[in-house]
């Protein structure tokens, strides 16, 4: 027989058939392609999508032209009785039928006789130990709130004339373009570079210096700040310290004080005498806040009193004594010729924030560093440690391989004194910041510390870090004097709240805080005084004030 070879139409015009056989004819057809995945026509079973979804997937590559779409009616179609089975919650009933139902016994026998009175001594029971419960918590949560004191006894006289969100502080900005030294004052001696060695295992033990005088003195007592006055060289005084604590006012925590003192057209921004003002904060902005305890060593007073003298201690240690110092055009205005004095220098500058005003503040300057032949200026600061237990860090174990952490932790924990001394060195012009890490001997021993090493930073780096924006500081300050300056003369204090984020400007009178002005509290007798009594003499008020 033999072989007939069938007749093969070429499609000229693409894949498929030319012609459609008659009986073929008017019946819906899918185009599809040779890359198309054909699946299986007719499988009703969920078998072949456990393994390999998308498989036999008809939507995937395929014409959609035979794709079933829901109609009206189908969507409103819903079943008339859509209620899940209810299934007996203890299996089959016909086993429990001759069950005795214990706990309709026990209630029964808890609603008479013996059975209800020890069902009511049970509930008291529960009452209480769920009351104790209650009692402890609260009394942890009440703990964590530390309620911290003025900075100063707020006089009941004294008028509150202006009060100042912190929170409205943070989005100000002013741009201050430019800054004029106008003169500097003392002399600085050079970094000893055998501290950027020193490391937790070759660590250094901190002196101190107590014949060293370390002169803290306000804008209306510097001498030279007096002459720039006369000469009508600005019109707003102050040092950076002030001016710091002002520009970081939004991420300060415990109270401070400024004395605000309008003279004519010009501006004194001073510090109160006998003030803590000088004293630098520990644990400030941490979660956990410290307590004021007077007998603890770790209290929020004994800490600032340590880390003041540690800072004082430290910025002399660092230097070398024994070469030759870096002298400025004028000496020391605040040193003795008998007198020791600590290696500082002041820096006078001037900026001018608008048409009225310019601002004249006194910097200062820690050191000298000898960098390719070339000098650099230095502020010299230092941060201690007191407790790793509060703190959440061991100095001795992350500082030499995980110093980051220790750098992470004490931005958390003081924001607020970093930030001020980076203001500081900004102010200053200084080219440098050299930051010590100094601890206890012992967690418990509060007099004898030891260096375990140093770092140095740039002060824009610095602020940039931290999140300090320069023309926020600005314009903070720049608020502040705005409000000051509208001010009549006489003398107003600048107060922080203890527990709130809030300034309060007040009136108090021209002889508040001299010698023979007593700063304790009226009594409540004369605080509630009758209308009478508020018309005596002014002879007779002033001694009244004194008693």
């Amino acid at each position: 027989m033999g072989f007939t070879v069938p007749n093969v139409v070429d499609n000229e015009d693409g894949w498929g058939p030319c012609t459609v056989p008659d009986h073929f004819k008017e019946i819906p057809y899918a185009p599809f392609s040779k890359s198309d995945k054909l699946g299986k026509a007719a499988d009703w079973t969920s078998a072949g999508f456990k393994y390999n979804p998308g498989r036999f997937n008809q939507t995937s590559g395929v014409s959609t032209v035979f794709n079933f779409f829901a109609n009206e009616e189908e969507d409103s179609f819903h079943l008339v009785d859509n209620k899940p089975t209810v299934r007996p919650k203890y299996g089959n009933r016909r086993f429990q039928q001759n069950r005795p139902n214990r706990r309709n016994q026990d209630q029964t026998g808890r609603d008479s006789g013996a059975g209800a009175e020890r069902e009511r001594q049970r509930r008291e029971r529960q009452q209480q130990k769920k009351n104790q419960w209650g009692n402890f918590w609260q009394s942890n949560k009440d703990s964590s709130k530390v309620a911290y004191v003025s900075s100063v006894d707020i006089r009941p006289e004294w008028s509150v004339l202006e009060q100042i969100q912190l929170s409205s502080l943070t989005k100000l900005s002013f741009e201050v373009n430019g800054v004029e030294d106008i003169t500097t004052c003392g002399s600085l001696e050079y970094w000893d570079k055998k501290y950027d060695r020193a490391t937790p295992k070759s660590d250094i033990a901190l002196k101190r210096y107590e014949k060293r005088q370390f002169h803290q003195v306000t804008t209306s007592d510097d001498p030279v700040i007096r002459r720039l006055a006369a000469d009508d060289v600005g019109t707003v005084f102050a040092t950076d310290a002030i001016l710091a604590a002002l520009m970081c006012a939004p991420r300060s925590v415990y109270s401070w004080d400024i004395l605000v003192q309008r003279v004519g057209t010009k501006l004194f921004l001073d510090k109160r005498d006998r003030s803590n003002f000088d004293l630098l904060t520990v644990h400030e902005t941490a979660q956990e806040p410290i307590p004021e305890e007077k007998e603890n060593m770790n209290g929020v007073q004994q800490l600032s009193q340590e880390a003041t003298v540690v800072n004082q201690n430290f910025s002399q240690q660092v230097l070398q004594t024994e070469s030759a110092k870096f002298d400025f055009a004028e000496p020391n205005p605040f040193a003795s010729p008998e007198d020791e004095v600590a290696s500082v220098a002041y820096r006078y500058r001037k900026w001018k924030l608008d048409e009225n005003t310019t601002l004249v503040a006194r910097c200062e300057l820690h050191a000298a560093l000898d960098y390719k032949g070339s000098n650099l200026f230095c502020t010299v600061k230092a941060l201690n440690e007191f407790d790793p237990k509060i703190t959440g860090i061991d100095w001795r174990q992350k500082l030499e391989n995980q110093r980051g952490a220790v750098i992470a932790t004490e931005l958390k924990n003081n924001a607020n004194k970093l930030a001020k001394w980076t203001v500081q060195a900004l102010l200053s012009g200084a080219d440098q910041m050299k930051i010590g890490y100094v601890t206890r001997g012992h967690a418990r021993d509060s007099f004898n510390h030891i260096i375990l090493g140093t770092q140095f930073y740039k002060p824009k780096e610095l602020a940039t870090q931290i999140n300090l924006s320069v023309n926020n500081m600005w314009g903070i300050l720049k608020t502040i004097v705005d409000v000051c300056m509208k001010l009549d003369e006489g003398k107003y204090l600048l107060v922080k709240d203890p527990n709130k984020p809030l300034l309060r400007l007040y009136e108090v009178p021209a002889d508040a805080f001299e010698d023979d002005y007593t700063e304790e509290a009226l009594p409540e007798q004369e605080e509630q005084a009758p209308p009478e009594a508020e018309e005596k003499p002014e002879e007779d008020k002033d001694d009244d004030v004194d008693v």
